[in-house]
């Protein structure tokens, strides 16, 4: 079982992409550790709002952003307060753990309050896929994008 690591700051209303697509399909992800930390913590009060979906998003926004439990392109969303009162951080992450993915994944990011910036963490467990396997991933990906 090998693990990647992913990180990154993203400003409000920000994507970005993780490149994990190879040519045969053979490599498969399942997302195993999640997190988010506001950039300046207990500076600005914020709500920031991440997530991490199996299609890019056509736009992402600045403002109540949605979290929809029902969208199966959703592999995880993490949300975080920060209070300039007492410099406390409330934290959830929540993650569809038994998703296996082999293409691009893509983080959003959303401030409510702030238009603050939020670093992210990602670890993904490498998975090698049989052919069977590799052709239900690489079809559930296609489909996503329909």
């Amino acid at each position: 079982m090998a693990i990647k690591t992913f990180r990154g700051l993203l400003t409000d209303g920000a994507q970005d992409t993780i490149v994990l697509h190879t040519n045969d399909g053979s490599t498969g992800y399942r997302i195993v550790k999640f997190q988010i930390m506001p950039k300046l913590p207990g500076s600005v009060a914020a709500e920031h709002v991440v997530q991490i979906w199996k299609i890019a998003q056509s736009s992402v926004p600045t403002s109540d952003p949605p979290v929809d439990f029902s969208d199966q392109t959703l592999l995880a969303a993490a949300v975080v307060g920060n209070s300039t009162n007492n410099r406390l951080l409330s934290n959830m992450e929540i993650i569809f753990d038994n998703e296996i993915f082999n293409q691009d994944i893509y983080v959003t990011h959303t401030d409510d309050n702030a238009a603050e910036a939020c670093n992210y963490y990602i670890e993904l467990e490498q998975v090698k896929l049989d052919l069977n396997e590799n052709t239900v991933a690489t079809l559930k990906d296609i489909r996503n994008l329909a």
